[in-house]
């Protein structure tokens, strides 16, 4: 049995594991991410995308983190209450940046996740992700960035 700041600690390192296979495309570990009645609503200025189960948040977020794509996902300042051994609740705050090739737009913003996560087996696992927007800005592309590494490229799902 793991002490209440062990758990604490987990739930940080779920967190910031979620981020970064977002921004590496690592749908694999993203699937041992979450449960499998998990849901999400994610809430922008020019967006709502709200899903159930955890194959379907798996595909869309598979879908949207695509080759072309270039993604900065970055959580800090969490707030995690400890609801019982088993079940918990966070607030974090998010600056994302995302540059679309395939629609030519660069999206940047802040947002505030709210959580719930739950522990099976000795693992806590997302099992409901939400956030709405503080402020997001959408910027057309007017010319190719020179970018010269791009890990989505190589790893993100192509689309035809």
């Amino acid at each position: 049995m793991s002490s209440p700041l062990e758990d604490l600690e987990q739930i940080r390192r779920l967190k910031y594991r979620y981020c970064r296979c977002i921004d590496t495309a690592n749908i694999a570990e993203l699937r041992e991410l979450f449960t499998e009645d998990a849901s999400v609503r994610y809430q922008g200025g020019s967006y709502l995308f709200e899903a159930e189960g955890r194959d379907k948040i798996i595909g869309a977020l598979e879908y949207a983190f695509h080759a072309e794509a270039i993604a900065r996902h970055t959580v800090n300042h969490p707030e995690i209450d400890l609801v019982s051994p088993t079940e918990a609740k966070g607030v974090w705050y998010l600056t994302d940046w995302f540059l679309d090739l395939r629609h030519k737009i660069v999206t940047e913003g802040s947002a505030l996740y709210r959580d719930t996560y739950v522990k099976r087996d000795g693992r806590w696992l997302i099992q409901r992700a939400t956030y709405e927007r503080i402020y997001e800005i959408v910027t057309p592309l007017t010319q190719a960035p020179n970018i010269t590494a791009h890990w989505l490229a190589q790893h993100g799902k192509k689309q035809p």
